[in-house]
């Protein structure tokens, strides 16, 4: 194995995912919050390999070439493992302190904590609790995500209600309107 490709910095790893998963350097610098520029010179740092051609330039982004292909297995494969070291690292921490950040969806965030002062991501979507894309997570479903602890916290009972205005006198009833 050639040095070059045994010493890979993590980061430049992330960067080979983000454009392999979003198809282009723009839309991965977004996600990683790099710029594009810095993202082709990532590439072009793992590309300095001989022979190593991870992406075809097309007129509307990035394709992995067969190299690239072969090898976006293994690096998702780290990043699990990354993931893995920082949910380990994060449990052997002694002082209990930073910001804990909660998900949860938009109705839990509006109608049951709006009295506690927290870094509150109001979404319908799940965030990757593993990647530390937040902390705890209230949901209304069971999560499928594997190594997170998981609680039920209880049993929401939901109703509707609704009001029905009926004439008796055969007349029809408009929108709005009040039968008494």
């Amino acid at each position: 194995m050639d040095k070059h490709l045994a010493s890979l910095d993590w980061s430049l790893i992330q960067s080979f995912l983000a454009v392999a998963e979003e198809g282009s350097l723009s839309a991965a610098a977004r996600r990683l919050g790099a710029s594009q520029p810095t993202l082709g010179r990532q590439i072009q740092q793992i590309e300095t390999q001989p022979g190593l051609s991870l992406f075809h330039r097309q007129p509307r982004g990035l394709k992995l070439t067969p190299v690239g292909e072969t090898l976006l297995e293994p690096a998702k494969t780290m990043q699990l493992a990354m993931g893995q070291i920082a949910l380990t690292a994060a449990g052997q921490e002694q002082d209990i302190k930073g910001t804990v950040r909660i998900t949860a969806s938009i109705f839990v965030a509006q109608n049951f904590l709006p009295q506690i002062s927290i870094d509150l991501v109001a979404s319908d979507t799940s965030e990757n609790l593993l990647f530390r894309e937040a902390d705890i997570a209230l949901r209304m479903y069971r999560p499928e995500q594997l190594d997170v602890v998981t609680r039920h916290l209880g049993i929401w009972h939901w109703g509707c209600s609704a009001r029905l205005n009926i004439r008796t006198d055969g007349g029809a009833l408009q929108p709005g309107s009040v039968v008494k």
